[in-house]
């Protein structure tokens, strides 16, 4: 992505926060690489550089500002300025693409060609996807080391690491110092597995929890006035987080999983659903520029709820067809019972088969457990710490027990297999989620391999049942496309009605072109306005 180095320097220059995850400013005589807003001294013009991504500053030989603490702020979101590819890409990295496979295997999953990927970094972050995906690591670790008080092997394993000697190799790379003297001392009991996730500011939780609290499937989610907490399965791994809004714009997550694994993608999921990288003021200012949307969208701006994962929000876009947002929760409760995994049969802190503790006894735990070393790391044996880090994190007593929590979202294989109708769903919209949910099971529809929004539509509405309404649903709410717009919604039209007269949904389409590229933005503000509740 090119930068323009003046208007950079203006942004720096001024300590504007605005600019947090846009760029960062290495400064040549002290080695450092700071983020907009750093309180030390303002360096010279000739002095400074600018790069994209704080990947591209370490290649370059830079390391993070002690004082301004680069690492820890929100990350560069899809929205600006990376290609729909990259934005994907740097999903998956986040979900630890990258740690047990290279830079082939993550373009494969893309549907593009290695080289390619590689120049595609290169232009728009200024780093490669190894590079990245290292300085993705040692982030994480350094907030763990921030945050918690686990061992170093702990962390190591939890970051993705083969071992502590591999962290504090990393460590002194990039910070130059090692994890021991990067440590502010204990921040919590054993056993408490707690994270902070940096926000753009402003950042208001109460209007993503009512958004949520209203779609909660029982079971599965409890969302209160002040947290929202749910089931999770990533990969092999299972259990149980929550999230609290705290001062300084931020997110509180706490984690109960089956592995530590699981912890950084776990983190990066949830810094979607929550939508944490999003520049609300930026939107806000470009969405209010049109009179409809000026009365509704606060200047604190808006943020898109997201969805666990791109499967789910496809079940709930299919089951809220044409009905009310409280029938289509009814629906998922009743999938949900039917088709879901008990939490309590799936194991301590809801592990799968492939976690359970007769499997490990078995010899046959999940390759990351058994110290399976990702590229370019020497593989490790079987070690207690880890056993005893999954231990502690199963009986961790500050992560919320609830008999709400009591499911598993179904998986697309069991969603096919079953008898759709029992829960009340009309015959045709029955065999719709069978299909996608057999597209899914089967591969025929990857999520991640869909490079575009033009692309996502075709192949979901190419499926029996799955309008255009469904298929930019799951754009926005599942991957992350800041311009996916179901323009037929029928609540986004009675919102921009005029006189009694509701707009045609060409209307719609051609006033919202003003609105891009943040046109689901739009239909959140539309949705949630004062006293209208909308599908």
């Amino acid at each position: 992505m090119a930068l323009d180095p003046e208007a950079c320097y203006r942004a720096f220059a001024s300590r504007d926060r605005r600019f947090d995850g846009r760029f960062v400013t290495a400064v040549v005589t002290t080695g450092v690489y700071c983020r907009p807003g750093c309180p030390a001294r303002l360096p010279a013009r000739r002095n400074v550089r600018f790069y994209p991504h704080a990947a591209a500053a370490e290649a370059a030989g830079f390391r993070p500002c002690l004082r301004c603490r680069p690492e820890t702020a929100p990350g560069s979101a899809a929205w600006n300025g990376t290609s729909a590819t990259v934005a994907r890409a740097l999903r998956l990295i986040d979900e630890g693409a990258m740690d047990e496979a290279g830079v082939e295997a993550l373009a494969a999953r893309l549907g593009v060609t290695s080289r390619w990927l590689r120049e595609l970094f290169a232009a728009q972050l200024g780093a490669s996807p190894l590079a990245v995906a290292r300085t993705r690591r040692v982030h994480f670790a350094r907030r763990l080391l921030d945050t918690t008080d686990l061992p170093l092997v702990d962390i190591a394993l939890a970051s993705g690491f083969a071992s502590a000697r591999r962290l504090h190799d990393a460590f002194r790379a990039t910070f130059h110092r090692s994890p021991g003297a990067l440590r502010r001392g204990p921040a919590g009991q054993i056993g408490a597995i707690e994270l902070r996730l940096p926000a753009r500011s402003p950042f208001d939780m109460a209007p993503l929890l009512a958004f949520f609290k209203a779609r909660a499937i029982p079971g599965v989610e409890h969302v209160t006035h002040d947290a929202y907490a749910r089931t999770i399965r990533i990969g092999e791994h299972t259990g149980v987080i929550e999230a609290r809004g705290i001062s300084g714009a931020a997110l509180r997550l706490g984690v109960r999983v089956s592995s530590p694994r699981a912890l950084l993608p776990v983190a990066a999921r949830v810094s979607r659903m929550f939508d944490l990288d999003a520049d609300p003021g930026a939107i806000a200012t470009h969405l209010r520029r049109d009179s409809a949307l000026a009365r509704i969208v606060p200047h604190a701006g808006v943020r898109v709820p997201g969805v666990w994962e791109p499967f789910e929000a496809g079940v709930r876009a299919l089951l809220g067809q044409q009905i009310s947002v409280p029938a289509a929760r009814t629906l998922a409760g009743r999938l949900v019972r039917m088709c879901g995994t008990p939490l309590a049969s799936a194991g301590p802190a809801g592990a799968g088969a492939a976690g359970s503790a007769g499997d490990r006894a078995a010899g046959h735990a999940p390759a990351a457990e058994r110290g399976v070393a990702g590229p370019g790391e020497p593989a490790g044996g079987a070690r207690p710490e880890r056993d005893e880090l999954i231990r502690r994190m199963e009986r961790n007593p500050r992560i919320l027990a609830t008999p709400a929590l009591s499911h598993l979202f179904p998986t697309p294989e069991a969603v096919a297999a079953a008898d759709l109708e029992r829960i009340g769903l009309p015959r045709a919209r029955a065999a719709s989620l069978r299909a996608f949910a057999d597209a899914v099971a089967s591969g025929r529809i990857a999520f991640e391999s869909m490079p575009d929004l033009d692309r996502i539509v075709a192949q979901l509405t190419a499926l029996p049942g799955v309008g255009p309404w469904t298929a930019h649903y799951v754009a926005m709410r599942a991957l992350g496309e800041p311009d996916a717009f179901p323009a037929s919604d029928l609540g986004v039209r009675k919102a921009l009605a005029r006189a009694g007269r509701m707009p045609s949904e060409r209307e719609v389409l051609r006033r919202a072109e003003r609105w891009r590229p943040w046109r689901a933005y739009a239909v959140i503000a539309l949705w949630t306005r004062p006293e209208k509740e909308t599908s």
